[in-house]
């Protein structure tokens, strides 16, 4: 072949190569190519040096067990996000199980919350499907229906996006866990989303609700600072309490209300604060909750966090531990478990801790992470009795660390 020949057909096979690159570059990935599926692990400790006689660090849920080494979650899930930049119709969807002891409070009620009756149990975390809409805004509509966790809070369910191994009294006793319902978020411009559900209430499922009564979830979101600084302000409410135990259950509302403004000041330091009060109709009770986290970074791999925080629980109606591996759900659908709680009594926790991420062996996969989290929590009664370590004691001290893997 004539050299120049030869390299007029080399160079057009570059360009030829370079465009059809550059075209599959451009277009857009497979509806199916982008599904993501997923398992997380974890499993942790929550020592308590006092030694409570009946094991349990009360203000506490998830982390209830003292000093035994606990299966907390296995978190397997498949799903895809909405795409945040879509401008037309995205269908996504989203499939999460789990089996742990943490199963004990996130049931639904009357769905797989009696399979087992150990400490480890099955639940289903959400089982929904999402569908952003060009409607009403220049951002759209994103609706969501199904089962899926709580918007409300500053923490969650998934380990991986909190802080701390240990949760709040605000997560613990002042928020639902999860809802089944519909959900809609107005994106009405770049700083203000709207909130806008209806729900089963809360645990519960349509068509298996403790007390056959629906309950609205509203509220805003804000975004400032080119989203270095957002407010998140919800509220649900509705009939929370089963028929079971009483008969005319829809007439009294439970109103849970929560704000959570995250301000990250600088490229390092990010500042959250969380307000919290509920209210339940029958009885009168309330509860009002603060908390402030502060998170560092320190290095690529290490984070230090501290939380402050105050509940009160007026009449203590809020604030309970339960013994047994069934008593969360038997008291969600109207059985009185065994169970523990006070009267009217001011918490007060603070915890200091770190996460850190360990660097892992190439060829684990991009995907693959590894959190550890050590923490030392001190509870205290702010006023009123003696409520740790089995009545014993004003304060309590716990010493815990958990690991989450993903992959």
């Amino acid at each position: 072949m004539n050299r120049s020949v030869f390299v007029a057909a080399t160079l057009l096979c570059g360009v030829t190569a370079a465009a059809d690159l550059a075209h599959a570059e451009d277009a857009p990935a497979k509806w199916s190519d982008t599904i993501k599926f997923g398992v997380q692990i974890e499993a942790g400790i929550a020592g308590n040096p006092s030694g409570p006689k009946d094991n349990l660090n009360f203000g506490q849920s998830f982390t209830d067990r003292a000093n035994e080494p606990l299966l907390n979650q296995i978190l397997p899930s498949v799903g895809r996000a909405l795409d945040p930049k879509a401008t037309t119709y995205d269908l996504g969807f989203k499939l999460q199980g789990l089996y742990g002891s943490d199963a004990r409070y996130t049931h639904f009620a009357r769905l797989w919350d009696k399979t087992t009756k150990g400490r480890n149990q099955f639940d289903i975390i959400e089982a929904s499907v999402s569908l952003h809409t060009p409607w009403l805004t220049e951002g759209g509509v994103d609706l969501q229906a199904g089962l899926w966790p709580t918007p409300l809070g500053a923490e969650t369910i998934d380990p991986s996006t909190n802080a701390f191994f240990s949760h709040t009294y605000i997560f613990n006793f002042g928020l639902p866990f999860k809802h089944s319902g519909v959900n809609a978020i107005i994106h009405a411009n770049d700083m203000i989303d709207v909130y806008a559900g209806i729900t089963a209430g809360t645990n519960t499922i349509a068509g298996a609700d403790n007390n056959s009564s629906a309950a609205v979830l509203a509220g805003i979101k804000l975004t400032l600072l080119e989203g270095n600084l957002t407010v998140l302000a919800l509220t649900h409410d509705g009939p929370e309490n089963p028929t079971r135990l009483v008969p005319n259950a829809s007439r009294y509302n439970r109103s849970y209300n929560d704000i959570v403004v995250t301000w990250k000041t600088t490229d390092k330091l990010t500042l959250t604060t969380e307000l919290n009060y509920v209210r339940e109709d029958l009885g009168a009770a309330e509860a009002f909750g603060i908390a402030q986290y502060a998170g560092y970074t320190l290095t690529d791999t290490l984070t230090l966090n501290a939380r402050a925080e105050a509940f009160r629980d007026t009449r203590g109606f809020f604030v309970a531990a339960f013994p047994t591996a069934q008593g969360p759900v038997l008291a969600l659908e109207g059985y009185p478990p065994p169970s523990i709680a006070y009267g009217r009594t001011t918490y007060g926790a603070l915890t200091v801790g770190a996460t850190w991420k360990p660097a892992l062996p190439e060829g684990l996969g991009a995907d693959t992470a590894l959190l550890i989290r050590p923490e030392l929590r001190v509870d205290s009664v702010l006023d009123g009795g003696k409520r740790f370590n089995a009545g014993r004691d004003k304060s309590a001290v716990t010493l815990s660390t958990d690991a989450v893997l993903s992959f």
